[in-house]
């Protein structure tokens, strides 16, 4: 997604669409997202100065607790609102440090640390000819999406919603239809240096970034491209796109690197990818808009969002079948998983509401009030903390503390 600030106030603009799947006709709810309307736009762009200082150093204390996670009592510890911050997700490094996407209006990823200071603001402005792109001359701006660490936690690559600059005249949207619209960009984060250091151009309107496990490859689903970009992380290029479907979204990755599922959002259905070879599988029906996914340590489950019905799935990944879904009202967006697989935390983007769901049996078993549309979420394994991004303009904080 403690010093309680004021939150900035957004109305967020709901487009409802109906849709044709790949496999059939059907209709399903897709959410205008990742454009709100603020009362007062922030532009921060080249003026918003960033601390002077460029590297990082964080000490981290790991909380011995071993307390089941679905045994603990989740309580807020803090509201930051220290920004600029109007973000879409938040990630945990590590190295404790959280990372903030700003989408539009703020053009800024905001990095605190575990004592909720704010560490650096990174721009999103790049010259993209510098990297070896023609065609966009002087400076470009992104809009950051999603974020993902590289396994070794040296890199984060951030997928950016559309640019702006020279030579981006056909962005896409949240409502669009496959067509030539521009590709955008994924930035590559030294965690050390907080610096952009890498560019890589995908394809249109990304939103999900993944790293696998070898971080041998990056992956990004294009929601205008209907595709999947896979990337060579050591070269920082795409290779291929796949083929996947209306809206695709959140991606999670086997332990081998060489699965990836990613949730198609404009239908009811899961692709299933084979990396080596490009191929795709499915696992139908799995119910209305899924767009978040994470597995469990062991590849055993996979659980999926289902934004369009206001539900969370639990699928057997042998046998590609839903086995269990619990209400998790309403709009579930992204999710975490606790690192023992026994809870999951589920944002829940009209109710301004976290939900805490066991795993076992698939049920909610705690729901706390967050701020307005939370939207993204990541766990600290370090002290068991929970941050939850809430797009109106904060972040919240919870300690998952045992009774």
């Amino acid at each position: 997604m403690r010093l309680l600030g004021r939150v900035s106030a957004l109305v967020v603009l709901a487009a409802l669409v109906t849709i044709v799947s790949c496999s059939g006709v059907t209709t399903a709810t897709i959410d205008s997202e990742d454009k709100p309307v603020p009362t007062t736009v922030k532009q921060a762009g080249s003026t918003l100065a960033s601390p002077a200082t460029s590297t990082t150093t964080t000490t981290t204390t790991t909380i011995v607790d071993s307390t089941p996670s679905d045994q603990r009592t989740m309580t807020k510890t803090k509201v930051i609102t220290d920004g600029p911050l109007t973000p879409k997700s938040v990630e945990a490094s590590s190295g404790g440090l959280f990372f903030a996407q700003n989408m539009m209006y703020s053009h800024t990823v905001t990095v605190y640390d575990r004592t909720f200071n704010k560490v650096k603001v990174i721009l999103d402005s790049v010259t993209l000819a510098d990297w070896g792109y023609d065609g966009h001359a002087g400076e470009s701006k992104g809009g950051p999406v999603e974020m993902a660490f590289s396994h070794d936690g040296t890199k984060a690559y951030v997928s950016n919603y559309q640019m702006y600059g020279a030579g981006f005249d056909n962005p896409g949207d949240d409502k669009c239809a496959k067509g030539d619209w521009d590709n955008s960009f994924v930035y590559r984060i030294d965690t050390k240096s907080l610096a952009i250091d890498q560019v890589i151009e995908v394809g249109p309107v990304p939103k999900y970034v993944a790293v696998t496990p070898n971080d041998a490859t990056v992956l990004a689903t294009n929601w205008c491209g209907y595709d999947l970009s896979v990337i060579d992380a050591k070269s920082g290029r795409e290779t291929k796109r796949i083929d996947i479907g209306r809206f695709p979204r959140g991606i999670a990755v086997t332990a081998d690197s060489k699965t990836a599922f990613v949730a198609v959002m404009g239908t009811q259905n899961i692709a299933v990818v084979n990396l080596e070879a490009g191929t795709v599988e499915w696992i139908n029906g799995v119910g209305q808009g899924p767009r978040h996914l994470v597995l469990d340590s062991t590849g055993t489950f996979l659980y999926a969002t289902l934004n369009g019905e206001g539900k969370v799935a639990k699928i057997d990944v042998a046998s590609r079948t839903v086995v269990a879904k619990v209400a998790s009202p309403s709009q579930p967006r992204s999710m975490a998983i606790a690192p023992d697989g026994r809870s999951l935390y589920v944002v829940n983007y009209a109710s301004d509401a976290m939900s805490k769901i066991r795993t076992s049996d698939m049920t909610q078993i705690q729901r706390v009030p967050t701020g307005h549309h939370p939207i993204g979420i990541t766990y600290d394994r370090t002290d068991h903390r929970i941050w939850v991004a809430c797009y109106s303009g904060s972040l919240y904080v919870f300690d998952d503390a045992a009774p």
